[in-house]
């Protein structure tokens, strides 16, 4: 009799593809699943290792499948691309995944709970609500400078311009476009309040984290960083050293080596850019505080200065506070402040 050692699960919304191979590695099942009959056929096999796509859904299915006494792997979409043989469909979708789970050297994706992804969800929502006001923020502008109504730069100026929306006795501004720009000026007020009820919730969950805690007190790193680390990557177990994570985030230079020769190029940008973005934006603000307020004596950031363009500088900085997030997160130590 052969015996299942190994199952890939190909996800999709209705129709999954399912492969299984035996000790060997030759597939000695092929199978399409309906949406409701997922969990019935794995809890009715012995437990194996099931490959995953690390795509949408894929955590859900994860711990569905660790439930049912199964090892679980996520793989990231990139590593499972190369074995893919011939055409593209969910059956040779499933076998790529069986040949790259097979691998010895290849690196899966940590299993997100579910409380990392409610807290990744409210991120998320933040962030399309935010994209959304500075989209109402640009009509505002936009449509008042048709009428020669002009404000000054920031978010907050924007103010000015609902006062006279608001003001019926401001002849500068037209009763019909006034109309029409209440109803901005409306859902500008409604994302407003979204947002601050979200970064509450965000808060409350940071006081109640204590790794969330530890690295706020990093040189920039706020809330919303913190929040998002956490979530993210855990307790960093998944990566080897610092500069694995500041890899993943796509904060070192590229490789286009050959022949010995070492050259370094642009970052990657590859990985998370919501985070990698995120820690750009916390190194310009420490920047911006030091040139405001220099100390005694020359620091590393000083130095490098010096020597490389802000926007370069910025970069490496937010390359130190990832490593230096992965030390406090991964060996559990509180932040210690050094010259920088």
């Amino acid at each position: 009799m052969t015996y299942i050692t190994t199952i890939e699960l190909d996800l999709a919304k209705t129709v999954f593809q399912v492969h299984g191979a035996d000790k060997d590695g030759r597939p000695v099942l092929r199978r399409k699943l309906r949406r409701g009959q997922v969990l019935g056929f794995f809890a009715g096999i012995s437990s194996c290792r099931v490959g995953l796509e690390a795509c949408g859904s894929a955590h859900y299915w994860a711990r569905e499948l660790q439930a049912l006494d199964h090892d679980v792997c996520l793989i990231p979409p990139q590593y499972v691309k190369p074995f893919v043989k011939t055409n593209k469909n969910d059956a040779c979708d499933a076998e790529a995944i069986c040949e790259a789970l097979l691998r010895p050297t290849m690196h899966f994706a940590p299993i997100k709970s579910a409380e990392q992804q409610s807290v990744l969800v409210l991120h998320q929502a933040r962030e399309l609500l935010v994209r959304q006001r500075t989209m109402l923020i640009n009509a505002l502008r936009g449509h008042c400078a048709e009428f020669g109504l002009i404000s000054a730069q920031g978010a907050s100026k924007v103010t000015d311009l609902i006062h006279i929306i608001h003001d019926r006795e401001d002849t500068r501004l037209p009763d019909l476009a006034r109309e029409a720009l209440g109803l901005l000026v409306e859902q500008l007020t409604t994302v407003r309040a979204q947002v601050k009820a979200l970064e509450a919730r965000l808060l409350a969950w940071h006081r109640l984290n204590e790794a969330s805690r530890r690295l706020e007190t990093i040189p920039g790193v706020g809330v919303i960083t913190a929040t998002a680390l956490v979530a993210t990557i855990g307790d960093g177990s998944q990566f080897h050293s610092g500069r694995q994570l500041s890899a993943w985030l796509g904060l070192v230079p590229r490789q286009p080596s050959s022949g010995g020769k070492t050259r370094l190029g642009r970052i990657s940008k590859r990985g998370d850019g919501y985070i990698r973005r995120l820690l750009v934006h916390g190194a310009r603000t420490v920047l911006r505080w030091r040139r405001a307020r220099p100390e005694t004596g020359t620091g590393w950031t000083d130095q490098l200065l010096v020597r490389r363009p802000t926007n370069v500088v910025l970069v490496a900085m937010a390359n130190k506070t990832a490593r230096v997030a992965w030390a406090l997160l991964r060996h559990q130590r509180d932040y210690q402040a050094v010259s920088a």
